[in-house]
């Protein structure tokens, strides 16, 4: 299968514009790296064809694919810079950890769900994602021998921001996370100064529930 077909390029290139850019992404970096990515490459062959819609796609095991806007917007609140180590909570599909990747010096992944994470890595070898590591954990624990992380972001939706992951965050480090209910929540910027943690709201948003330790219980 070609990766990069003109058809693929083609539909990346209309999700940026009429997507992404007209919902008022201006950063230069997430841009690029939503442009460059083969999103259809994460999900099933059944669903290529919609993989570049306006709307989050189911990938297995009750999760799903954000919607590329969303993915868009939770990058660029991050403010990835190329010399950055981030973590990633919940890597899903991989195509959020790959974005980043386009952009990060190293990204780091968990993902609680072992079909999932296989999947995923699988993926980052065929596309040679050489900066991303991966995971098979409770995410809600981090990756504390790593830490600190420049930038931390938390692709499920919390009860309430895991106290584990803010110790992880580095001195001028960024988190962004959805805190709520388990069906609807808001998206939650948090900056780590010498004078503690800031909080920034950026909207509403509804994810999966983020299960672990530091987050909702098993069902």
């Amino acid at each position: 299968m070609e990766i990069d077909s003109r058809k693929y390029q083609r539909l990346r290139e209309s999700m940026v514009k009429n997507q992404i850019e007209a919902r008022g992404i201006t950063d230069a970096s997430v841009l690029s790296a939503m442009r460059r990515v083969p999103r259809h490459m994460f999900v099933s062959e059944a669903l290529m064809d919609q993989a570049y819609a306006d709307h989050p796609l189911p990938i297995g095991e009750q999760q799903t694919i954000s919607q590329p806007y969303i993915v868009a917007h939770m990058s660029q609140a991050l403010q990835v810079d190329r010399d950055d180590r981030v973590l990633e909570i919940g890597t899903g599909s991989g195509y959020q950890a790959a974005v980043l990747a386009e952009i990060a010096y190293r990204v780091y992944t968990v993902e609680k769900k072992r079909n999932l994470y296989i999947r995923a890595r699988k993926i980052f070898d065929q596309l040679k994602y050489m900066n991303i590591v991966t995971r098979y954990s409770d995410g809600t624990m981090g990756w504390r021998e790593e830490s600190p992380f420049d930038a931390i972001l938390v692709t499920a939706g919390a009860p309430e921001v895991p106290k584990t992951l803010v110790e992880q965050l580095a001195m001028g480090g960024r988190m962004v996370i959805p805190v709520g209910h388990s069906f609807s929540q808001e998206l939650i910027k948090l900056y780590r100064d010498e004078k503690g943690i800031h909080q920034t709201r950026l909207g509403g948003c509804r994810f999966v529930k983020l299960v672990g330790e530091y987050g909702w219980g098993e069902e």
